[in-house]
């Protein structure tokens, strides 16, 4: 299987993170994970990963300032993020747009099947012969 592209995962949930972690390699993601937001930033610049997986509510630092700070970072401020959470408020997508993230995505409203179906969207990776559109929102 071809190589899709690495994933840094911020989750402090250990079940969320292993699911994730799974489903995202099983599709041919290399995933490099983070349990908290300060790991993570230092993760996003030492790995350099196409993608960031961010969840927004974590003990330490929130995702809303990690996202803040990766984009206030010049090393990895190209860097796509998708705010992976259990927020469902809009002014909490609102603000996660704002700050930079490509995506909003609540973690109850879609398996992670769909999580790793959208990443290949935002990461423009061919699914099935088809070119993924740039945004489907």
């Amino acid at each position: 299987m071809t190589n899709m592209g690495k994933i840094l995962l911020i989750e402090d949930d250990p079940l969320m993170m292993r699911l994730y972690k799974k489903v995202f390699e099983r599709n041919g993601f290399e995933v490099e994970i983070a349990e908290r937001g300060p790991e993570g930033l230092a993760k996003a610049e030492s790995s350099k990963p196409d993608l960031i997986l961010l969840d927004i509510m974590m003990p330490e630092m929130d995702g809303f300032e990690v996202l803040k700070r990766l984009k206030e970072n010049p090393s990895t401020h190209d860097v796509k993020v998708i705010a992976l959470t259990n927020l469902a408020g809009e002014e909490d997508a609102k603000k996660a747009i704002e700050l930079g993230a490509v995506r909003y995505i609540i973690k109850s409203e879609h398996d992670p099947e769909e999580v790793v179906k959208s990443s290949k969207e935002v990461l423009g990776k061919d699914l099935g012969g088809e070119q993924a559109p740039d945004s489907n929102e």
